[in-house]
């Protein structure tokens, strides 16, 4: 069973930077639904590899610390998005290219990727769970009632990155993020173990040329069509 029948499931996928993120939080909030956040898990296994000097190719190792870590998400009374591995705060940490990297690395691997298959669908809780990730429409909720897969091209996923990094003041190249957004994009279309791409039924919304209220409004607007209550 992949989840409680009773329990309605959201599922947003795509590529790094297309959006899906900003967007699933937000309609999480407006449904009154639970959050999952994916890729945050495969970021925060590169990132506990590291801190646990496990090689990012010693797969029953990786598969083993998928199975025991200590996470936790948090959302805080202010509203923000928090999460803690072996209870330290790592939210920013978590979000950096170097941290991308290793998790693109890690999710690679089928063992790895089984290890954190039953976690990923016990989120799904009453009233609901919005899932986004790269899978969840394919493999980790492939009954869910409404699939989303959101896109955008390279150059603008690369471009929404570098303005966020240098608004937090580091000093990164455009073009080098170009080349690793494609890169990765490679990796995760062609790995053997859940490939990148839009589930069967998914709706595509290509968020190259919206804003992210004209992609909410759009994903709100299909929501209401399917039958989901939205809060103001």
């Amino acid at each position: 069973m992949h989840k409680p029948k009773d329990v309605a499931v959201i599922t947003i996928d795509g590529p790094s930077g297309a959006g899906k993120g900003t967007i699933s939080r937000i309609v999480a909030k407006k449904l009154g639904f639970h959050y999952l956040d994916s890729g945050a898990l495969y970021r925060l296994l590169g990132l506990c590899s590291q801190r646990h000097h496990v090689s990012v190719t010693n797969v029953k190792s990786l598969a083993a610390l998928a199975e025991h870590m200590d996470v936790e998400f948090k959302t805080t009374k202010s509203g923000e998005f928090t999460i803690l591995l072996e209870g330290e705060d790592v939210t920013r940490e978590v979000r950096t290219e170097e941290t991308g990297a290793l998790a693109s690395q890690v999710a690679q691997y089928p063992e790895v990727r089984e290890a954190l298959l039953k976690r990923q669908r016990l989120f799904a809780r009453a009233p609901g769970l919005v899932a986004d990730g790269r899978d969840m429409g394919t493999v980790i909720f492939p009954d869910a009632p409404v699939k989303i897969y959101l896109t955008a091209s390279a150059e603008e996923r690369a471009s929404r990155r570098y303005k966020e990094l240098i608004a937090k003041g580091e000093n990164v190249s455009l073009p080098a993020l170009v080349e690793q957004v494609r890169s990765r994009d490679e990796r995760d279309m062609t790995r053997e173990s859940s490939p990148l791409r839009p589930a069967a039924g998914a709706i595509n919304i290509d968020t190259s040329s919206l804003s992210i209220q004209e992609v909410t409004d759009t994903v709100l607007n299909l929501l209401t069509v399917k039958g989901f209550s939205t809060h103001s």
